[in-house]
């Protein structure tokens, strides 16, 4: 529902503050005052088109923010949560802000994310749906139509059995041609396939191979450079082979005997000792180590030739596979692996195939359960509906639903028909769209009609009627009141009405006026009060006599103001 509207610098408006109940809502105003500029500045939160126009004068910009509690409407939080939107704070609320420059151009946020305006859009048509003379968001489009009938006459848990089947069947569908399509491919390059394994097992591959050939390379190119410098670190460490007297390993013994003759005269002198002691144990094992190493050096000029031919030809290899010359190992098992799969893939496609016919056999016998039951719930669609229609004074007007089959190589996650509805408004006239039959006001009872009808089954967002009432008679106009309070019950309801009989059966009540503030071009400001009790019963006094009320319709306002809610 929504909770809170704020409304910045957007044509007559400067700055409005709007607070809103649950229940049914009456916005009513002298004509002119500007009653419609709050349901247009909603329609630009949730997304509708803007130009710099609206903004007022001397302003650079409108600011519009509208907070909604989503706690009921779980379509929209699943929206949110999956588009990244949701506020992990507070989830149960959603806060929408447009921005609209003076140049025309327009932000749109969502719980302070930038969003695409397609994304209000969206989100919009979930949180509130708005029925004017020219603007009815979700009442024409045919998938509306279908969750209305859905929700008044079809059970939920045969709507989530269809919805789980039609999934199963087009994934294993899905599964299925791309296994076909696969097959059909690695056939026709199966004798390529082999050709490549055959050319790949002769080369004998084995893993980290052409790492440990490179390293191979390096050492037997660089064998003599290895050997000076390796030969020259054992003579530093062990002295030369003719006197061994002037490497590291004597000079640490030499300072051993003398650091030993002073053993126990000071234990800095013990410290040193141990450590000079531990370095000459070092060096043993690095002479040892590089002794190892000279003798594994290899100077063979035929070693050498054979590693070179052998990286060359797993470079050429590598180069016509478009490889790198290590991944030439993995490349023939996932050749090895598409081969193999040959010889499952029969197997696979006989078994998928089956499964498709279980799986779309499925569908279909809860698609034909659903398609009956949407038989049996639109007749009594249409005769609840046709009967509102008949109490909104509509007396010749006729509402259809029809169910129009689609063919099976069609699947649709909503079953074997696409459901629309149709009126004919004129005794005689055969049913249309209702786009194309209906004018905007009976467009609008139309709806009233409807969202009367499937109250109490359907999950219906803030429903906004702009004078759904136009054109009618007392009469008629307090039917469309007591309708509009008993889908209040239900719903939030917002009402921008002229007639006193609907004003005064509403919850609550706010008044749009417009006040002049003297010369410039923004002397005219558009502002708008919550009505107390006793400003209702003179608001719709006034409505019952116009710009003045007198005594009589003082009296005749309390007898048509609702009583309290209980």
């Amino acid at each position: 529902m929504i909770q809170h509207l704020s409304i910045k610098n957007y044509a007559t408006v400067e700055h409005l503050e709007i607070e809103f109940s649950p229940n049914l809502t009456a916005i009513s105003g002298e004509t002119g005052a500007g009653k419609s500029i709050i349901l247009g500045g909603l329609s630009l939160a949730l997304g509708d088109r803007a130009d710099k126009g609206i903004v007022r004068f001397g302003n650079n910009k409108t600011e519009i923010t509208a907070v909604f509690d989503v706690s009921e409407i779980a379509e929209s939080r699943h929206w949110l949560i999956e588009n990244e939107l949701i506020d992990s704070d507070n989830p149960e609320c959603c806060v929408v802000r447009r921005v609209i420059g003076s140049d025309g151009r327009s932000k749109g946020f969502i719980n302070g994310t930038l969003s695409p305006m397609m994304h209000l859009k969206t989100l919009g048509e979930m949180l509130v749906d708005i029925h004017s003379q020219h603007e009815h968001q979700s009442l024409l489009k045919k998938a509306t139509h279908q969750r209305l009938l859905d929700e008044f006459g079809v059970p939920e848990k045969l709507r989530e059995e269809l919805e789980s089947s039609y999934k199963s069947w087009q994934k294993n569908n899905q599964l299925l041609s791309e296994l076909r399509s696969s097959k059909s491919t690695d056939q026709a390059n199966e004798q390529l396939l082999r050709y490549q394994l055959s050319e790949l097992d002769e080369l004998a591959l084995i893993h980290n191979e052409f790492e440990a050939l490179e390293a191979q390379h390096r050492n037997l190119s660089n064998a003599d450079e290895i050997i000076l410098g390796l030969q020259a670190s054992l003579e530093l460490c062990a002295g030369k082979e003719n006197n061994h007297n002037d490497g590291v390993k004597s000079m640490l013994e030499k300072t051993i005997s003398h650091l030993t003759s002073l053993k126990h005269t000071d234990e800095a002198v013990d410290a040193v000792l141990q450590v000079i002691e531990n370095a000459s144990i070092q060096i043993d094992e690095a002479v040892s180590d590089l002794r190892r190493l000279l003798d594994g050096v290899q100077t063979d000029p035929r070693e050498l030739e054979k590693v070179n031919n052998r990286i060359g030809v797993l470079h050429e290899t590598a180069r016509k596979h478009k490889v790198k010359p290590n991944a030439l190992v993995e490349l023939a098992e996932e050749i090895r692996r598409r081969l193999t799969a040959f010889s499952l893939e029969d197997s696979e496609l006989e078994k998928l195939a089956d499964e498709n016919v279980r799986l779309k056999e499925r569908y279909e016998k809860v698609a034909a359960k659903i398609s009956k039951e949407r038989i049996k719930a639109a007749k009594s669609l249409e005769a609840s509906v046709n009967r509102q229609l008949k109490k909104l004074g509509m007396q010749q007007a006729q509402f259809f639903v029809t169910l129009t089959p689609i063919e099976y190589q069609k699947p649709n996650a909503t079953g074997l028909e696409i459901i629309e509805f149709l009126v004919t408004t004129n005794s005689g006239q055969p049913p249309g769209p209702l786009k194309k039959i209906a004018s905007g006001g009976e467009l609008s009872r139309i709806s009233l009609a409807i969202q009367v009808s499937t109250a109490q089954t359907t999950q219906t967002p803030s429903l906004v009627f702009d004078e759904v009432d136009v054109g009618i008679g007392g009469g008629i106009a307090k039917v469309v009141g007591e309708l509009l309070r008993r889908l209040g019950q239900h719903s939030q309801i917002l009402c921008v009405t002229h007639q006193a009989q609907v004003a005064a059966l509403c919850h609550n009540h706010f008044f749009v006026e417009k006040s002049d503030s003297g010369d410039g071009p923004n002397q005219v400001v558009t502002q708008i009060r919550q009505l107390n009790k006793l400003d209702r019963i003179e608001e719709i006094a006034r409505m019952l006599g116009g710009s003045e009320f007198s005594k009589e319709s003082l009296a005749h306002a309390k007898t048509l103001f609702a009583p309290p809610q209980k």
